[in-house]
C-alpha cells in the first residue's frame, strides 16, 4: 500500500485595517507589494476554495478515451 502525503494548504494571514471611506488603497496596489510567490499562493488558495464551493470537490483531470480499430 502506498503511503499518502497530506498536502498542507497555504494559509493567508488575516489582518484588518480601518481607513476612512475614499482613502482606501486599491487591491491592485496591495498585491503589487506582495512577492510573486505570495501572489501565486493566494491565487491557488482562491482557486481551491472556488472549486470546493462550486463543485464540492477537488478538481481532477478528465479521462480521455480513444477507440482504436485494429486490423
Amino acid at each position: 500500500m502506498e503511503s499518502q502525503e497530506k498536502k498542507q494548504e497555504p494559509r493567508i494571514e488575516k489582518s484588518v485595517t480601518k481607513v476612512k471611506l475614499g482613502q482606501e488603497q486599491s487591491d491592485f496596489a496591495y498585491w503589487q507589494t506582495q512577492t510573486y510567490q505570495a501572489r501565486l499562493d493566494a491565487l491557488e488558495q482562491i482557486r481551491l476554495e472556488y472549486h470546493h464551493w462550486r463543485y464540492g470537490a477537488e478538481p481532477r483531470l478528465q479521462r480521455v478515451y480513444t477507440i482504436v480499430k485494429l486490423k
